[in-house]
């Protein structure tokens, strides 16, 4: 006897989100722990050296956290204004930062103690960064300079001049300390070489400019401004090499991770992206609660923080999770002892009885009405759609949904034609219940003008203005994607890529119209 063969609902399953495996780790840093701060988060900047401590600059302190406690370990208050920029030196013993007098400061992060005292700046200093040999601090400032110290002897040694509005982006080359690069509101970007003491580079961004990165072989920068990223190639006087354009709104911040492989973008739009480097595409995408000024990230990817406009901090931090171990040992155990096992044992499968659902149950014994009563129940086609589909197509196959359908009750037909008009726009099942819809109307044919004015009448009404509407919307779809394809042509261009919106909204509307037939109640 052959074996009966169960309803498969697994045809009509949503394609499941494909992880990646920087989805996977990135998705690892959980759920972030929010911190209030006393005002909007002007910068963030992690300690390079262990324990990654991390500085929170906002209002008028700068605020060191522990990332393993999230607890505030130091407190730098001595500024008489709001403090902007707070950076770390290379070996974490050090932080500079400027503020809204225009002055410069630099602390011992174990005492803080104010070292060194920099004045010159006639304007707030939003940006302030160690050089790459640590003797010199860069500071980027309203005032439409870029101030060049010596630590050492705590002298102002050269301003470089060129920009025509705000200073509020910067960066100093990793391998370098001779060379500075300024972005401004201007749009420009500037690079600096301190030996020869005058600009010896500008681009042009196209929009006020936000944050600056340089990638760690100095040979190529990023900038940040408006709603795109662009990457340039400084060796090459400044050629761009690539314009990325994730966001919607303004892009505030940049910072690497992964030791130059993935850059991170913040932006007002409450999105982080996370781009390969080597490919300039986004692998993830992390939400926020509010606009986004500035982001950090540890040199180990252990710890991501956010700050924000309403002045509140997200620590997001990789925990090892306990269960993950237990698991590595017991998986560890089982290798160690298998062999034993395998020339000891001998295996023997246990019988399994396959479970067979209601509804399959009823179509074994050809008993059609009452499978179809099992998969219109609440529990089953609110929480399951796909099974009550795919059990109507399994009647049409058999062309058992005549008898089916015949002869029920007003409350029945009505839940039949609400789950119909619910479900007959979704593409996977169009098809289907267009096919269901005709065999409906043709066993109540005769019964129409009983149903008028009932409830039944009023449902069939109502599934018919959704079918109207499902026909205008094809139309639309359709003329979208005539119109693109005739600008397509005229442009002589290749067709668009499948991650764009657009070829998405033509493709969406090929498949529908497709699909769609069009019924009518008379």
């Amino acid at each position: 006897m052959a074996q009966f063969k169960k309803t498969d609902s697994k045809i009509y399953s949503k394609t499941a989100t494909v992880l990646s495996a920087d989805s996977i780790y990135w998705k690892k840093l959980g759920v972030p722990t929010l911190v209030k701060e006393f005002g909007a988060i002007d910068y963030i900047d992690f300690s390079p050296v262990e324990p990654y401590l991390f500085a929170v600059t906002a209002s008028v302190r700068v605020q060191i956290y522990n990332p393993i406690t999230k607890l505030v370990v130091k407190n730098i208050t001595k500024f008489q204004e709001a403090a902007h920029g707070g950076s770390f030196r290379k070996d974490g013993n050090l932080l500079v930062a400027g503020d809204e007098l225009g002055k410069v400061r630099l602390f011992d992060v174990t005492t803080r103690t104010i070292l060194r005292f920099f004045e010159g700046h006639k304007a707030p200093v939003h940006r302030t960064f160690f050089t790459a040999d640590g003797h010199h601090v860069a500071s980027f400032s309203d005032d439409r300079t870029v101030g060049y110290w010596d630590i050492a002897t705590e002298n102002h040694l050269h301003s470089f001049t060129g920009h025509e509005d705000y200073i509020r982006a910067g960066s100093t080359s990793p391998i370098s300390p001779n060379i500075i690069l300024s972005g401004g509101y201007d749009r420009k970007i500037r690079m600096y070489d301190t030996r020869a003491k005058d600009c010896v580079m500008t681009v042009d961004h196209g929009q006020p400019v936000e944050s600056l990165v340089f990638l760690p072989s100095g040979g190529i920068f990023i900038s940040a401004g408006g709603t795109s990223v662009n990457v340039y190639d400084a060796l090459a006087g400044g050629r761009q090499l690539a314009q990325l354009s994730q966001h919607h709104k303004t892009v505030t911040c940049l910072q690497l991770a992964s030791d130059g492989k993935r850059l991170f973008s913040g932006s007002l739009d409450r999105h982080v992206k996370v781009y390969d480097i080597a490919t300039y595409q986004v692998v993830h995408t992390i939400d926020s609660s509010n606009a986004i000024l500035s982001l950090g990230i540890s040199k180990n990817d252990e710890t991501l923080v956010t700050g924000m406009v309403d002045g509140l901090i997200a620590i997001y931090r990789r925990e090892s999770d306990p269960r993950d171990e237990q698991s590595n040992q017991r998986t560890i155990r089982k290798s160690r002892y298998q062999h034993i096992f395998e020339s000891v044992d001998q295996q023997v499968e246990e019988l399994q009885y396959e479970r067979i659902e209601g509804h399959d149950r009823m179509l074994r014994k050809y008993e059609y009405k009452k499978a179809l009563d099992a998969v219109m129940l609440v529990k089953v086609r609110g929480k399951w759609p796909e099974k009550t589909v795919a059990l109507i197509k399994e009647l049409i196959r058999r062309r058992g949904l005549h008898r089916a359908l015949d002869d029920r009750t007003p409350d029945f037909l009505v839940t039949f034609v609400n789950f119909l008009t619910r479900h007959i726009g979704d593409y996977r099942f169009t098809p289907t219940l267009v096919d269901a819809s005709n065999i409906l109307l043709d066993v109540y044919e005769d019964s129409f003008e009983k149903f008028a004015g009932t409830v039944v009448g009023k449902a069939f009404v109502t599934l018919a203005e959704k079918l109207q509407t499902e026909e205008k919307l094809v139309q639309e779809f359709l003329n979208v994607q005539g119109a693109l394809d005739m600008i397509s042509v005229a442009a002589d261009t290749a067709e668009p890529d499948s991650g764009d919106d657009t070829s998405t909204t033509a493709y969406d509307a090929s498949k529908k119209a497709k699909t769609h037939t069009v019924i009518s109640v008379d």
